[in-house]
């Protein structure tokens, strides 16, 4: 059951920002296109960039900023991307002392995470 205090306006907060932040890494995709085509800039540009958005709304937001939060954590952050996310929980596991989950985190989040892709891709090439 879902917590009483999410509502169908939490759920267009976090909509409204994911279209702002999808359509902001389709155009930083674009333009790192035009620079390189041989290397995935754009990838590399919007995850740091979301990374450090995270850590600044982190930071700025307080409590009480709930739907702003909302609007641009999972909404906002969570369409231009989602390694936004995987940064700020592995720098929350750092920063309270837990270096071996944060270590685990990001090593499984990546090899587990290339690793799926790989799969994903051999079960589609039998079809």
């Amino acid at each position: 059951m879902l917590d009483s205090a999410i509502t169908l306006t939490s759920f267009l907060l976090v909509a409204g920002g994911g279209a702002v932040g999808a359509t902001a890494r389709f155009a930083v995709g674009l333009a790192a296109a035009r620079w390189t085509a041989a290397w995935p800039a754009g990838t590399l540009a919007v995850n740091l960039l979301g990374c450090l958005a995270a850590g600044l709304v982190v930071g700025l937001l307080t409590p009480t900023q709930e739907a702003l939060r909302l609007f641009l954590l999972p909404g906002l952050l969570g369409g231009f991307t989602t390694f936004s996310a995987f940064g700020l929980e592995t720098q929350q596991l750092l920063q309270r002392g837990a270096w071996g989950a944060a270590a685990g985190y990001a090593f499984l989040s990546v090899a587990a995470g290339v690793g799926a892709v790989a799969a994903g891709r051999a079960v589609a090439g039998r079809f």
